[in-house]
């Protein structure tokens, strides 16, 4: 799975490599760890708006949801099964690029997991990235305020993943950049899933 990632570029660097304006420049905040259960906004791409960088909170809530608890079991979606589970299924065609420059996962020590080594995730040739990220938007029936939301797209684990993410053997779909176009415009969720991957290094942090 995918809750820890890390976005400390500044805007300049993230405008410049993926050709796209910031809408809200003064609300980013770069940041060496994004804790997802934060339910924080991070940059994202749209389909809609490739040329724009928008601010989108972590944690899908489908438009029919009555309130916003089921953000802490949307931030990852299979890509797999996406396309049949409730909450995701309205936001398949809903593609965006989810920014991010590394991410980080813990592997397990012992069979429970009592001892854990954290390792940071990193392309080999991108310093900047995106995973393969669905959105949402919901219309709060309390307020009527409009909150944008989107879930990472995992898929099986290669065998560098296997490694690290040894108990649950998932990793998050890291798309290669000539492949972002194809990701915004629909292409067929199969073509991301494994062994669809990218190149890259793990190493272990303290």
């Amino acid at each position: 799975m995918c809750y820890r990632t890390k976005l400390n570029k500044k805007i300049f660097s993230l405008e410049k490599s993926l050709d796209a304006r910031f809408l809200e420049p003064d609300k980013y905040q770069p940041q060496l760890e994004i804790n997802a259960f934060s339910f924080s906004e991070t940059p994202v791409i749209t389909y809609d708006s490739p040329g724009e960088i928008q601010l989108f909170q972590w944690g899908l809530i489908p438009f029919w949801a009555k309130d916003d608890s089921i953000k802490k079991m949307t931030l990852n979606s299979k890509i797999e099964t996406a396309a049949e589970k409730p909450a995701f299924r309205n936001s398949v065609d809903n593609r965006c690029l989810v920014i991010a420059e590394a991410y980080y996962e813990w592997q397990w020590l012992d069979p429970k997991g009592k001892t854990k080594q954290k390792f940071i995730l990193e392309p080999k040739d991108q310093e900047i990235f995106a995973f393969a990220g669905i959105f949402s938007t919901w219309k709060n029936p309390e307020n009527n305020n409009i909150i944008n939301s989107y879930s990472i797209l995992t898929t099986q684990a290669n065998e560098l993943m296997s490694k690290v993410h040894n108990n649950k053997k998932r990793m998050p779909v890291v798309l290669k950049p000539q492949h972002h176009k194809n990701w915004l415009q629909g292409s067929d969720l199969r073509n991301f899933a494994f062994p669809y991957d990218v190149s890259l290094t793990a190493t272990a942090i303290d």
